[in-house]
């Protein structure tokens, strides 16, 4: 079991209290704040002509929350294309802004491209927004599956500035819980930081998550085997993190069997 008071390591850009290091209080942990990537909208004369064309697609989806803001940001209403997302973060950041969700995969994008492959994307139009460190993986596998695919930059993922002596210090100290990564940017971004010495140094004495398998395996890339969370959403990577520190199998009822319940209901698809 490992010590509590040790702080879990927060690499996205938030605000405190909010989302992962909200999630992460709610389940008796303390949130360490090193953000190295930040998200900027992408210049609207960039995307314009997608804006305007907007309707001749007959499918736009979605593979983040940050993809889902922008779009319907610049969107009067909800355009006529059915929507897909890929997980239930990305849903809910849909259903948050009024627009309904014709489809949902299991989490990443291989999950996706499943349930689009069962509806039938042969042949129709595909808009996917998506960030500028975006994995050519689903418009890839759309292509193959026949349809025709525009993957239009809406938002930017740009490095953010750490405390670099600041992190060396909890480092030095092995006083690190724990370590998230909600993206394979923030593995990417967290080790140009730090250097790989002190990069790998800090996953040595400190366990890694993930939020998905992309992310995991750009950590396992560099040698790092990462737990991956039962669900791509920031409370199952809250509730990894308090399994670990409790030394059991975060996928395991033991961690949890209520929140682990409630995760394989919220993981399922819903329209």
């Amino acid at each position: 079991m490992r010590d509590a008071a040790q702080p879990v390591v927060v690499t996205r850009a938030e605000a405190p209290g909010s989302g992962l290091s909200g999630e992460l209080a709610r389940v008796g942990l303390a949130a360490l704040h090193w953000p190295v990537i930040n998200i900027e909208p992408a210049a609207p004369d960039t995307w314009r002509e997608t804006r305007e064309a907007i309707d001749t697609f007959d499918w736009i989806v979605f593979t983040s929350a940050h993809a889902v803001e922008a779009l319907t940001d610049a969107l009067p209403s909800p355009p006529r294309a059915r929507i897909g997302a890929v997980g239930p973060s990305t849903a809910e950041a849909l259903h948050e802004r009024g627009w309904r969700v014709d489809l949902m995969g299991s989490g990443g994008a291989h999950g996706l491209l499943g349930a689009l492959a069962e509806a039938g994307v042969r042949g129709q139009r595909v808009l996917h927004p998506a960030g500028s460190r975006a994995l050519p993986t689903l418009s890839a596998g759309l292509q193959q599956l026949g349809a025709t695919v525009l993957s239009c930059v809406v938002y930017r993922t740009v490095a953010s500035t750490l405390d670099v002596g600041e992190c060396r210090g909890w480092i030095a100290r092995r006083s690190v819980g724990a370590v998230t990564f909600a993206s394979p940017s923030a593995v990417t971004e967290l080790e140009h930081a730090l250097g790989e010495r002190d990069f790998s140094q800090l996953l040595t004495d400190a366990p890694a998550l993930a939020i998905g398998p992309t992310t995991a395996r750009q950590l396992a890339s560099r040698g790092v085997t990462a737990v991956t969370s039962s669900a791509p959403t920031l409370r199952a990577l809250a509730l990894a993190c308090r399994a670990l520190h409790r030394g059991v199998s975060p996928g395991s009822p033991e961690a949890d069997p209520e929140s682990v319940a409630a995760l394989g209901a919220e993981s399922r698809p819903s329209s």
